[in-house]
């Protein structure tokens, strides 16, 4: 019997294996979408290891936290030493009778910026803390010790710390309470950092209960990046950056007429010890750091545009700072009122800011708007000398656009020739610029913090000095001077 196959069963065939290409189809596609997602996972997996190991592994490690590991590691390794720039020993670990000892050859002289890593940490000390327990001498010697008994010797950190001007800033500030930070603006390089009143690291253990105890003093504050200080008229730079962003026509046209003090609505603003300027222009104006014709500025700003670039000059943001640090403020919220946003302007009410955050934007100002991270370590070598790990500059990004810097160092620059920075003329050999500031800061208006915050030479910056000395009086008068000191120091090693 011959069966004939009918229409419809061919038909119900092609359907069936049409339905399974399809099914084929759509399976391959799921598997190929799988695949890829799968790839580009594993690629960013892969990207994020290698940014962990280039940028953040570093912070990680040597994270205090890690503490556990770092007494571990302690046992086996014998704790590296840290070097200024030229080689010159600011800690080392030696042995007195079987007891491993932590010496600061320098005493005070680096407290804050090298540090000490027993007690908490704080300095160098804490920022290298693994770096300086790792050691990367040939597996050999290692293997070798390890067999023996013998421990390790970690590896050596050299430091961006130029021992002359550390000496210079210690000095010219002497016993008052303050800091001075000293920035090389082309590469982030931070050369000096001092910070008043200070302590012995090498007697850490032994002072810890009194120091931690002085609240009055606070000598374990680090004042350069956690000392939070009104800027007074040193924020003058600020509010001319935004004046000179919202009417760039204005900047050689403004005048104003002081008469010692600036009146709208219910504010009053006065100028130091109510001085009386007379006809001004914008130049005079900030080279006399006239607080009535700045407060007649502030009040024709647009509050929202003005928050812009105080958040473009990183207030109220994190800073590319490797040491521990508090974050400057400042109030221009919508509802803040105008007696308050006027204050803003000139550098009091509620605006802080600390030291190494002022030194930044004067930095990035001199280095035609762009701000270098800060950065406090150059080298990493092993006990026998080889360079195990460099650091490069680094550039941040762009703060200030170039033709705003370029006027901003130009009135910085009239603040020595004409203004309230007199202080820094006749200065051998180059040419200084800057900003000074008296900030008060209690009810006392006859107090204020001495600001000044500036940079050499002004035809081809390459370092930034900021000082604040608390309670002393006029930055022109007392701040000023600490920084010619610094400079003077500067150029007679730079030449």
């Amino acid at each position: 019997m011959i069966f004939k196959r009918s229409k419809n069963s061919e038909l119900n065939k092609e359907d069936e294996k049409a339905g399974n290409k399809q099914i084929r189809e759509t399976a391959n596609k799921d598997i190929l979408f799988i695949t890829y997602v799968f790839v580009m996972l594993f690629a960013a997996l892969i990207s994020y290891v290698a940014y962990f190991a280039a940028v953040k592994s570093d912070s990680v490690i040597n994270n205090a936290y890690n503490s556990k590991r770092a007494e571990l590691l302690a046992k086996k390794v014998i704790r590296g030493e840290i070097l200024s720039r030229d080689g010159e020993v600011l800690a080392r670990t030696v042995n007195e009778d079987g007891t491993e000892i932590r010496e600061y050859p320098y005493g005070t002289l680096f407290a804050h910026s090298v540090g000490f890593f027993t007690q908490g940490s704080m300095g160098v000390e804490s920022i290298a803390n693994f770096t300086l327990l790792k050691s990367d001498d040939p597996i050999g010697l290692r293997l070798g010790n390890d067999l023996n008994g013998i421990k390790n010797r970690g590896d050596n950190v050299t430091t961006t710390f130029d021992i002359e001007l550390q000496k210079t800033a210690d000095l010219a500030l002497g016993n008052r309470k303050g800091a001075v930070l000293v920035l090389d603006v082309r590469s982030g390089e931070i050369l000096a950092m001092v910070s008043k009143p200070d302590f012995d690291p090498g007697r850490i253990d032994e002072i810890w209960e009194a120091v931690n105890a002085d609240t009055e003093n606070s000598p374990l504050l680090n004042r350069t990046t956690q000392g939070l200080y009104p800027p007074g008229s040193t924020f003058k730079i600020v509010t001319a950056l935004e004046f000179m962003k919202e009417y760039p026509e204005a900047i050689d046209d403004y005048e104003f007429d002081c008469n010692g003090s600036f009146e709208n609505e219910d504010v009053k603003i006065s100028c130091y010890h109510g001085q009386k300027h007379g006809h001004l222009d914008l130049r005079s104006s900030f080279a006399r750091s006239c607080n009535s014709s700045f407060a007649n500025i502030t009040s024709g700003l647009d509050r929202e545009r003005f928050n812009t670039t105080c958040n473009e000059l990183l207030f109220d943001s994190k800073l590319p700072s490797p040491f521990s640090y508090k974050k400057s403020y400042v109030d221009l919220r919508p509802d803040t009122g105008i007696g308050e946003v006027v204050q803003a302007g000139i550098g009091q009410g509620k605006t802080m800011l600390t030291p190494i955050h002022m030194a930044m934007i004067t930095s990035a100002i001199a280095n035609n708007g762009i701000l270098m991270k800060p950065m406090v370590i150059k080298t990493v070598k092993n006990a026998g000398g080889n360079i195990v790990r460099r650091y490069e500059p680094q550039e941040y990004g762009r703060l200030v656009s170039e033709d705003n810097a370029a006027v901003l160092r130009s009135l910085m620059r009239e603040v020595v020739v004409n203004g309230t920075g007199s202080k820094l003329l006749g200065t051998q050999g180059y040419e200084a610029a800057g900003k000074t500031g008296s900030a008060e800061y209690s009810k006392n208006k006859s107090m204020s913090h001495a600001w000044f915050t500036g940079f050499a030479p002004y035809d081809d910056p390459k370092v930034a000095v900021t000082v604040i000395v608390e309670g002393a009086g006029t930055g022109g008068d007392v701040a000023a001077p600490v920084a010619r000191s610094v400079f003077d120091a500067w150029y007679a090693n730079a030449h």
